[in-house]
């Protein structure tokens, strides 16, 4: 119970890239889950919850640094811990 506690609150803007400025390791210490129009998505990047918004992989699709392609989804993003 203490865990719920403790939890940092889920910011507007997240992402999993260690690179980008809206990465946060403190949050990702923890589950986090994202659902999208009331479905839970499992391959979500990053998301916005102000602009509605989230990043998934297009298929296997590689940039010429290596990083997969992006296709942004829009829809009522909600974050969660699970």
């Amino acid at each position: 119970m203490n865990d719920i506690q403790n939890r940092p609150p889920l910011p507007d803007r997240l992402s999993v890239d260690p690179r980008s400025p809206y990465y946060s390791a403190a949050i990702f210490e923890h589950d986090v889950g994202i659902k999208l129009n009331d479905k839970e998505r499992f391959e979500v990047e990053e998301y916005c919850i102000s602009e509605g918004w989230i990043k998934i992989p297009a298929g296997k699709a590689l940039d010429r640094k290596g990083n997969p392609l992006m296709t942004k989804v829009k829809g009522m993003v909600e974050p969660f811990y699970r």
